[in-house]
């Protein structure tokens, strides 16, 4: 019953710093908004703090979500903050930082510039998704709480088109 489920974790936009958590397949799970100035790291410890509560809620005997990070991140400071705040959150999660090819296994395939990361593509789907919101191309909230709510609304517009088509 139970699937091992897995977020990827990226920032938003350029003119707002936010962290957006989604699942294996692209959907959104949890949308944070900061400020400019704020760590990749903090955002993430935010984000998580924030929902605290879908952690503490999920049984100990299933299998560990998965946090996909880029190499932004730093797994060990992160686990460090978030036991101050939910000492057991490390029996539910575990981090996972994303694979980045090096130079000789690029060589060795005979590719050269970019590569993408295999789990990366969820996250840009999801990002190209969100660019189709017009409302989103520009930011013109005052407030971080009105920007994250127009992140949510432009995916509960992403899903109840899906499940309009869906019924079609």
């Amino acid at each position: 019953m139970w699937n091992r489920k897995g977020f990827v974790f990226t920032n938003l936009r350029t003119e707002l710093k936010g962290t957006l958590a989604v699942d294996s397949l692209g959907f959104p799970f949890f949308v944070h908004c900061t400020k400019a100035n704020v760590s990749d790291d903090k955002g993430l410890i935010e984000i998580l703090s924030d929902n605290i509560d879908y952690f503490k809620s999920k049984p100990l005997n299933i299998p560990k979500v998965t946090i996909l990070l880029d190499n932004g991140y730093h797994p060990e400071k992160l686990e460090e903050e978030l036991k101050k705040i939910y000492p057991q959150i490390m029996t539910k999660i575990r981090f996972e930082l994303s694979p980045k090819p090096s130079k000789t296994q690029k060589e060795k395939e005979g590719k050269i510039g970019f590569i993408p990361v295999k789990a990366r593509w969820v996250i840009e789907r999801t990002n190209s998704w969100m660019e189709r919101c017009k409302s989103l191309v520009k930011n013109f909230e005052r407030t971080l709480d009105n920007s994250t709510t127009k992140v949510n609304l432009c995916f509960i517009r992403l899903m109840l088109k899906r499940l309009a088509t869906a019924t079609n």
